[in-house]
């Protein structure tokens, strides 16, 4: 199965957006509250860091699978 650019291209977008998004709200977490509560938040980022990288790469694989093509 195919994908086209403009699919691949917003993947790469989104997985570069969910890395930012998450690793800024890691560094803006203040100060004071349980550690169950850091806990909580640092699996979140996590999980969403993975799966950030995870849509990056779909997309990453799906440009340069149509670059290997010449399409």
């Amino acid at each position: 199965m195919s994908m086209s650019r403009k699919i691949a291209g917003f993947l790469i977008i989104v997985g570069a957006f969910m890395m930012f998004e998450w690793i800024n709200l890691g560094f803006n977490l203040a100060d004071g509250h349980s550690t169950g509560f850091y806990v909580v938040h640092g699996i979140l980022i996590a999980v969403n860091l993975v799966l950030g990288v995870a849509l990056a790469l779909i997309g990453w694989r799906g440009l340069s699978r149509r670059r290997a093509r010449g399409e």
